[in-house]
């Protein structure tokens, strides 16, 4: 017991995640590298719109109640903007859209609305 002992104190040296990489299969990293392209594209910036595109689109969807994807000003703790998001208008106030059930966004807020779910 005391061979063994020494063996892993003395002689042996662990090689800590290298002895892993080989565990990594191509096609696992394929896919892996596949849905981060999809994330990072989907998380992409679009082209900031005038307050006047933004409201003549809101106002639109919520005369017709067509369901609008609206991409905001606001970036998350990794400094990537926020997924966007997919809704319908229900209602406004002053400078603000209602979506969802009691939730509200600042027009300022907004950086590119679209119809639909594109």
């Amino acid at each position: 017991m005391k061979i063994v002992n020494d063996f892993f104190k003395y002689d042996y040296h662990d090689r800590g995640m290298v002895k892993w990489q080989g565990f990594y299969l191509s096609d696992h990293t394929a896919a892996l590298n596949k849905q981060a392209d999809a994330f990072n594209q989907k998380l992409q910036y679009k082209p900031q719109q005038s307050l006047e595109v933004i409201t003549a689109i809101l106002a639109t969807a919520y005369s017709k109640q067509c369901e609008v994807t609206i991409q905001l000003n606001q970036l998350d703790r990794n400094h990537r903007n926020l997924p966007d998001i997919t809704t319908l208008i229900h209602g406004y106030n002053a400078n603000e859209i209602v979506i969802d059930v009691n939730k509200f966004v600042r027009i300022d807020d907004i950086r590119n609305v679209r119809y639909g779910s594109e």
